[in-house]
C-alpha cells in the first residue's frame, strides 16, 4: 500500500495548496514511471514493466476528475463531470460497451417494436369522439354475448328511440362494386350504412356531408360517401367532387361526402352506400341476412342501463314475432373490446415474451458490469482513499450504466423502426388499426422509461457490490480474487438468464408442435398446383350470367398447362353462406333449433378441380339441368349427423321449413375445412348446389362474387395473365380481384399461428444465445481468475480430466438450476398459451424434456470451451504469473 499513500498524500497536498488540476495528472504520470523502472531493474521487459505498473494504479482513468470529485462542486458541475468520466470510461474499453450496447439494443428494440404494436391496437385511443360511449349491439337467442349480428328489422323498431342512444347506424362491410367510367374498371370494397353513420362516430366528413333520413330510404337518389383513398387515387383528390355522378354496378351515384384521411372503422371501404336503398334484402326478421351497428349511448347513460332499456323492447318484440323473436335479447359491447378482443391476448403474450427477453440482456450485461467491477477495485480503493463515500461510488457506476442504457435506446430505437415494419408485414390481416403501428411520441416515452429502467436494473448490483470495498483486502498486489462469494450474485444471475430462456423456448416449443399439427390436418381438398380468381359479375340478365361462366370454364379448360377448371360462390377457409336446412319427411324442428350448414353452389366440375374425393354416390352431371330434378351433394359431417347408419342417398333436404322446392340427395363427398385448419369453431356440414340447375330468373342481379378455379399441371401462377385475357375477352368490363393459389389461402389461414410462433421462436432464440454467452462469460472469467490455482492443482498431480471435470461441473450446476427453477417457472406461465395452442397440452411432457434438454447441452457446450482452455494452463506460467 506504500504506492498509494504517496500517492494519496500528493493529490490532498497539491488540492490543499490550490494547484491547478493537471498536476495531479502529472504526479500520477510520474508514479508510473517510477514503478516502470523498479519493474525494469527485477528484469522485466521494457512494455511488460509498463504494463505491470499501469495495472498496478489500477483502472483510475484520469486523477484530475477524481481530486475535482472529491474536492467537490455543484450538483451540476457534478452531473456533468460523472456523465464526462462515464463516456471516457465506455471508450476507453470499447469491447465491454460494443457488447453492452448490442445487447440492450436488441433487447429494448424488440420491446420497443412490440409495444408500438400494443400501442397501436390495444392503448391508443379511437379517433371517435367521446369513444368510451361507443358500443357495438349484438342479438343472441342464447344467452351468449360476443355476436355482432343484428336482424334489420328488429333494428329499425329501436334505432330511433332516444331514451337510450344519442346516435345508432346500422353497418354491413365487405359489399362489393363494379365502378365505371373515368378509368378502367376497378372492384371496390363496399359498406352500407344508415343515416348519420359519421355522426354516430363523432367524425367530421373531409368535404361534404354525411346521409341524411332522406338518403336512407328505398326509392331514395342513391348517393355515396367516398374513402379518402379512392377520392386520391381514381378522382386524383379533385375538390370539387361533391355532387357529381359516379357509376356502381350499372348504377348512377351522387357524391355526397368524402371522409378524412385518418378515418378507418372495421375493415377498410372504398365507398360507403345508405343501407336503406337496399333494405328489401334484409326484410327478414332473422339474422341471415344480417347486419351490424354501432351506437353512441346517451351521457350518464351506463351499458347496464342501456341493455336493461333494449331488452324491453326485446321483450316486446318477441310477443308480436314470435317466429323469429323468441328468446332473443340484445347485448351491448364497448367498440374497442369488440375490436381488438380477440387479438390483445396473443399481443400481451408476446409483450410479455419480449420482456424476458430484455430480463436475460439486462442479466447479461449485469453480469459483465460485475466482471468489469472486479478489475476496477483498484480505481474504487483509489476513490475511497480520496475521501469518496458510498454514495458517491455508487452514483458513478450508476451514471455510466445508465449511459449505457441510453446509448442502447437509441440503438433499440432504429431496431424497433426496422422490427415494426417487419412486423406489420408478418401480421395477419384483420388486425384492427394495424396501419397505425409506428414509433410515436408514447412509443420513444416507453423506450426512454424502459432504457432508464434496465439502467437500473442492470446497474445496482455492480454499483453496490463496488461499494463494499474493503479497502485492504483491495490494495493487496496477491489478491486477485476467487470463485467465491464475490461471484454468487454472478452465479444468480446466470441461474435466471438459464430459467428465463428455458421459459422462452418452452412456449416457442409448444407453438412449434401446435403448428407443425395444425399442417398435418387435412383439409379434404388438394392445395397444390390450384389457381383462384374472383370476378364480380355485373350484369341484370341471369341467361349472359349463366352463359359467361359457362363459356369461360371451356375456354379456360382447353389453355395448356390446365387439367379442369370449374367456378363456385365460396371457396373453403373463407367466408361462407351458412342457411337452415331440413330433411323431408321428418318432423319440423322447434323454432330456433333448425339445424344449419355451409352452402356452395359450384359447376359439375368443382369436385375434379378442387380434389374433393366423392364417397357415395354420384357427383353433377352434364344431365343435371334447369329442367331436371333438382339434386344436392352433402358431405361426410352432414351424413353422419342427420342420417347416422341410414343411407342419404336418395333423401330430400329443404333449404328452409317454407314450404321451398327440396332436393335430392345424389352424393356424398368428403368434409373440407371451412374456417380454420384447427377446426376451432362448431364443425358445420356442409352441402353443395349445382350452379347449372339455377334459373336464370334466380341468378343474382346485383354484383357477386364468383371464383374462377383451375387446376393446373404447371405453376398455377404462370397462368394468371393468361386466365386474365380469357376474361377479359368474354367481357372487358369485369373486374378481376384476388387472385391467389390455393396454397396461399391455406397459408393466409394459419398467418396468425406462423406468426406467433415466429417471433416466439426469434426470442427464444435470442434468449438462448444470450443464456449460453452468459454461461460461458462467467466460466471463462472463473478460468481466468483460479489460473494460479490450477496451476498449482496440476503441479501436485492433477490430470487434464479432472481440471475438465471440476471446471464444467461447478459451470452445469449453475444451468442445471436455472433448467430445475425455468421448469417449474414454465409449467406456471404456459397455462396462459391454451387458447394458442392445437392438437398439444400446455404441460406436453415430450416439448419440457426436449427443451430442457437442449438448454442443457447448450450450456454444456458453454462450459466445455472454457474448461478445455483451462486444461491447456502451463502449470510454471501460471505460478510465475502470479
Amino acid at each position: 500500500m506504500k504506492w498509494l499513500n504517496i500517492l494519496v498524500a500528493r493529490v490532498r497536498a497539491l488540492l490543499g495548496r490550490d494547484m491547478v488540476l493537471q498536476d495531479i495528472d502529472e504526479e500520477l504520470r510520474a508514479h508510473i514511471e517510477m514503478e516502470t523502472e523498479a519493474n525494469r531493474e527485477l528484469g522485466m521487459e521494457p512494455e511488460d514493466a509498463r504494463r505491470a505498473a499501469m495495472k498496478s494504479f489500477g483502472n483510475v482513468g484520469s486523477f484530475r476528475d477524481l481530486a475535482y470529485e472529491i474536492r467537490g462542486g455543484g450538483f451540476m458541475e457534478t452531473l456533468w463531470q460523472d456523465l464526462r468520466y462515464s463516456t471516457r470510461m465506455l471508450l476507453k474499453n470499447p469491447g465491454f460497451t460494443l457488447i453492452a450496447v448490442l445487447t440492450l439494443g436488441l433487447g429494448i428494440g424488440a420491446n420497443t417494436g412490440i409495444f408500438s404494436i400494443v400501442n397501436a391496437v390495444l392503448l391508443r385511443p379511437f379517433p371517435y369522439q367521446a369513444t368510451e360511449q361507443l358500443v357495438i349491439p349484438g342479438e343472441s337467442n342464447t344467452g351468449t354475448r360476443g355476436n355482432t349480428s343484428l336482424s334489420y328489422p328488429n333494428f329499425a323498431d329501436w334505432k330511433d328511440d332516444r331514451n337510450i342512444f344519442a346516435g345508432v347506424s346500422a353497418v354491413r362491410s365487405n359489399e362489393n362494386y363494379n365502378i365505371m367510367g373515368s378509368g378502367d374498371p376497378e372492384r371496390l370494397i363496399g359498406r352500407l350504412v344508415s343515416a348519420g353513420f359519421l355522426g354516430t362516430l363523432g367524425v367530421a366528413p373531409l368535404l361534404g356531408r354525411d346521409f341524411l333520413a332522406d338518403d336512407d330510404r328505398q326509392g331514395a337518389t342513391p348517393t355515396v360517401i367516398l374513402s379518402y383513398g379512392l377520392w386520391s387515387r381514381r378522382f386524383g383528390g379533385d375538390q370539387n367532387i361533391v355532387g357529381k355522378q359516379i357509376t356502381l354496378n350499372n348504377l348512377s351515384y351522387t357524391v355526397v361526402g368524402v371522409t378524412p384521411q385518418s378515418f378507418q372503422y372495421g375493415l377498410d371501404a372504398d365507398v360507403t352506400v345508405p343501407i336503406g336503398l337496399s333494405a328489401e334484402r334484409f326484410k327478414a326478421r332473422g339474422a341471415d341476412p344480417g347486419i351490424a351497428a354501432v351506437a353512441r349511448l346517451k351521457p350518464n347513460m351506463s351499458l347496464e342501463q342501456a341493455e336493461t332499456a333494449l331488452n324491453v323492447i326485446y321483450a316486446r318484440m318477441e310477443q308480436q314475432y314470435p317466429e323469429s323473436n323468441t328468446g332473443r335479447r340484445c347485448y351491448l359491447t364497448p367498440l374497442h373490446e369488440s375490436f381488438v378482443g380477440d387479438v390483445r391476448q396473443p399481443l400481451l403474450i408476446l409483450l410479455g415474451a419480449v420482456g424476458l427477453v430484455l430480463l436475460i440482456a439486462c442479466a447479461n450485461v449485469a453480469n459483465l458490469l460485475l466482471v468489469r467491477a472486479s478489475t476496477r477495485r483498484r480505481e474504487m480503493s483509489v476513490r475511497v482513499a480520496l475521501g469518496a463515500n458510498r454514495w458517491r461510488i455508487i452514483r458513478q457506476l450508476l451514471t455510466e450504466s445508465f449511459v449505457l442504457s441510453l446509448i442502447g435506446a437509441a440503438l433499440g430505437i432504429l431496431v424497433a423502426h426496422w422490427g415494426t415494419s417487419f412486423i406489420v408485414t408478418q401480421l395477419p390481416d384483420g388486425i384492427p388499426r394495424l396501419n397505425e403501428a409506428n414509433v410515436d411520441v408514447r412509443v420513444l416515452a416507453f423506450t426512454l422509461g424502459v432504457s432508464l429502467l434496465t439502467g437500473l436494473l442492470f446497474g445496482l448490483a455492480p454499483a453496490l457490490q463496488a461499494s463494499r470495498l474493503n479497502l485492504t483486502d483491495a490494495l493487496k498486489e496477491g489478491d486477485r480474487g476467487s470463485f467465491g462469494a464475490r461471484q454468487y450474485l454472478r452465479s444468480v444471475l446466470v441461474v435466471c438468464e438459464v430459467a428465463l430462456t428455458l421459459t422462452l423456448l418452452v412456449g416457442a416449443g409448444l407453438l412449434l408442435q401446435s403448428f407443425r399439427r395444425v399442417l398435418q390436418v387435412d383439409p379434404g381438398f388438394k392445395a397444390q398446383n390450384l389457381l383462384t380468381m374472383q370476378v364480380s359479375v355485373n350484369n341484370p340478365d341471369g341467361n349472359q350470367i349463366a352463359s359467361f361462366f359457362n363459356q369461360l370454364q371451356e375456354n379456360v379448360r382447353r389453355m395448356p398447362g390446365v387439367t379442369s377448371a370449374a367456378v363456385s360462390n365460396g371457396l373453403p377457409l373463407g367466408v361462407a353462406n351458412n342457411p337452415i336446412f331440413i330433411i323431408e319427411g321428418r318432423p319440423l324442428p322447434e323454432k330456433g333449433k333448425e339445424p344449419g350448414a355451409t352452402r356452395y353452389t359450384v359447376s359439375p366440375t368443382y369436385f375434379e378441380t378442387m380434389g374433393i374425393d366423392l364417397l357415395k354416390g354420384r357427383l353433377f352431371a352434364a344431365q343435371d339441368t334447369p329442367q331436371t330434378p333438382a339434386v344436392v351433394i352433402i358431405d361426410e359431417a352432414l351424413a353422419q349427423q342427420h342420417f347416422q347408419n341410414d343411407d342419404p342417398i336418395g333423401k330430400r333436404l329443404a333449404q328452409s321449413t317454407s314450404g321451398t322446392p327440396s332436393f335430392e340427395i345424389i352424393g356424398v363427398v368428403r368434409h373440407v375445412e371451412q374456417n380454420n385448419l384447427d377446426g376451432q369453431g362448431t364443425l358445420r356440414p356442409q352441402f353443395y348446389l349445382n350452379f347449372n340447375q339455377i334459373p336464370p330468373d334466380r341468378l343474382p342481379g346485383q354484383v357477386r362474387r364468383i371464383n374462377i378455379l383451375t387446376r393446373t399441371d404447371v405453376e398455377p401462377s404462370s397462368l394468371t395473365s393468361a386466365v386474365r385475357a380469357q376474361i377479359a375477352a368474354l367481357n372487358k368490363d369485369q373486374a378481376v380481384f384476388n387472385v391467389r393459389t390455393m396454397e396461399q389461402i391455406v397459408s393466409q389461414n394459419v398467418a396468425p399461428r406462423r406468426f406467433s410462433m415466429l417471433l416466439l421462436t426469434v426470442f427464444a432464440v435470442v434468449a438462448l444465445l444470450l443464456a449460453s454467452i452468459g454461461i460461458y462469460g462467467i466460466m471463462a472469467y472463473s478460468v481466468a481468475q483460479r489460473t494460479r490455482e490450477i496451476g498449482l492443482r496440476m503441479t501436485l498431480g492433477a490430470q487434464r480430466g479432472n481440471v475438465l471435470r471440476m471446471v464444467i461441473g461447478q459451470g452445469m450446476k449453475l444451468a442445471l438450476a436455472g433448467v430445475a427453477v425455468g421448469l417449474i417457472a414454465s409449467v406456471a406461465l404456459t397455462r396462459t398459451m391454451k387458447s394458442l395452442l392445437f392438437g398439444v397440452s400446455a404441460t406436453d411432457p415430450l416439448t419440457f424434456v426436449s427443451i430442457a434438454f437442449l438448454l442443457a447441452l447448450v450450456g454444456l457446450l458453454a462450459c466445455w470451451v472454457p474448461a478445455r482452455r483451462a486444461t491447456k494452463v502451463d502449470p510454471m506460467v501460471a505460478l510465475r504469473y502470479e
